[in-house]
């Protein structure tokens, strides 16, 4: 088992930036990648953000590229989130998640991840 608890939420205005944290307990954290998924009012859970156990690979989805940076502690059993530049349009729920296997391919896919964190609020304002 897995516990994950998110902070760093808030209200930014556009162009601002946040850093969200996802803190991991109950299990060795560096064997688990580590994604993060966000949920807009009325959309499906969309996939953000994803790092391999070791921190080696990431994988991002195409609308935060150039914006949002994540990385990991093992030391610590953190992974953080660095979103800069800030638009209205990345205001959601943003949620932590891990999965015991890496896969390029599948890391983006809900399924794929057995543990979630319940999430931290983000809202941009214009």
């Amino acid at each position: 088992q897995v516990q994950l608890v998110e902070s760093g939420g808030g209200l930014v205005q556009a162009g601002g930036s946040l850093r969200l944290s996802c803190a991991a307990s109950g299990s060795i954290f560096s064997n688990y990648a580590m994604g993060w998924f966000r949920q807009a009012p009325g959309k499906e859970r969309e996939f953000v953000v994803a790092i391999s156990g070791s921190g080696g690979s990431t994988s991002y989805a195409d609308f935060v590229k150039g914006r949002f940076t994540i990385s990991r502690d093992n030391a610590k059993n953190t992974v953080d989130l660095q979103m800069n530049s800030l638009k209205p349009e990345d205001t959601a729920v943003y949620y932590c998640a891990a999965s015991s296997r890496w896969s390029r391919d599948m890391i983006a896919t809900r399924r794929w991840h057995d543990y979630w964190g319940q999430g931290t609020q983000v809202t941009v304002s214009s």
